[in-house]
């Protein structure tokens, strides 16, 4: 959901409170002007942009889900088999999306995390036994409470995300000290401790770092430089238009993917597309995020009329940091992605 929509969403359920809590019978309260539910959503989250009640029909039916878990818990055990003999069904699958209840397991297998975890049982647990570098904690500490605020795990600091994500943060500085911590990894740990242990989450941050994101948390930023410069020339090539606005309005590739790629849209689409594209990008790779970088742009800009209402640089990028819903939709983009 984008900033606009959501506050526009988040005005309506205040115009209508009374009504939305007797009919949802759940209790709501207003925190630094933000509606909070006393129940959370499906994935978590108490109010905020991110945040949506239940939805009537979402997802496949239930036996169709109970034949995909099924078949994801026959693959991933016998996993090595089917990564190097049949790729393509675990890509097929993915693109279908993987059912919550296997997510967390797949995602690590994916990742490469529980290679990483199995070979180094008690790095983890060594690596919190370590101080750490001062100026990395002082950082980290800044950062947690920011992470998802809305969310039942980080919402508060005595819950237990939020110690967890200190946790996992501080043991990567120590495990990797010549890139220390980089603030966009933040919200990537803290959307994998969402969805499996803080050790679990630990390797897979690593896995994803040095696999997927390789280099993107250096200081320089060389290598996020480099890749909006690839995304830039795929743009030329697959909508002129789009590449001619943004060179006219002087947009740099920095200017607007920086956050998509070292986030890795973390902090960008509506949960239930996010999943999804995470479970492709964990499969595929880097490749998913240029893809869904180039079905943002071109959903954002890719009319006459979309250029013609962000005449300059502040327009443009204000279209593309709150894209229309609908350019964000789940099946939208994973149809375009995938």
């Amino acid at each position: 959901m984008t900033t606009s929509s959501a506050n526009r969403h988040q005005q309506n359920r205040l115009n209508h409170e009374d009504d939305a809590v007797s009919e949802c019978s759940v209790a709501s309260t207003l925190l630094e002007g933000s509606l909070i539910s006393t129940a959370p959503d499906r994935h978590g989250f108490l109010g905020g942009a991110q945040y949506s009640p239940e939805p009537r029909n979402h997802g496949p039916p239930p036996e169709t889900v109970l034949k995909r878990e099924r078949k994801w818990l026959k693959m991933l055990a016998q996993w090595n088999f089917y990564m190097e003999k049949n790729y393509r069904k675990v890509k097929d699958r993915c693109r279908k999306g993987i059912p919550m209840s296997i997510r967390p397991k797949a995602w690590l297998y994916l990742c490469g995390g529980r290679v990483l975890m199995e070979r180094h049982p008690h790095v983890y647990d060594e690596c919190l036994r370590c101080d750490g570098n001062p100026k990395y904690i002082e950082d980290i500490k800044k950062d947690i409470h920011r992470q998802f605020p809305m969310h039942e795990m980080f919402s508060s600091e005595d819950k237990p995300g939020q110690q967890e994500l200190y946790n996992v943060l501080k043991a990567y500085t120590v495990h990797f000290p010549d890139i220390g911590y980089c603030q966009a990894q933040a919200p990537v740990a803290a959307f994998l401790l969402m969805h499996m242990p803080a050790v679990q989450a630990f390797w897979c941050l690593v896995s994803i770092s040095n696999r997927y994101l390789e280099d993107y948390y250096s200081p320089t930023m060389e290598v996020v430089q480099r890749d909006g410069l690839i995304l830039q020339g795929l743009l030329k090539k697959v909508c002129p238009p789009v590449y001619r606005h943004l060179k006219k309005v002087n947009a740099e590739p920095m200017f607007y993917c920086t956050e998509w790629f070292l986030c890795a849209f973390t902090r960008t689409l509506p949960w239930d597309t996010l999943l999804r594209i995470w479970d492709i990008f964990l499969c595929e790779g880097v490749k998913v995020l240029f893809k869904t970088s180039l079905v943002i742009l071109i959903g954002c800009l890719g009319t006459a009329k979309s250029r013609k209402q962000c005449p300059g640089l502040c327009e443009t990028l204000d279209r593309l940091r709150n894209p229309p819903e609908d350019v964000l939709a789940e099946e939208h983009l994973i149809y375009n992605v995938s």
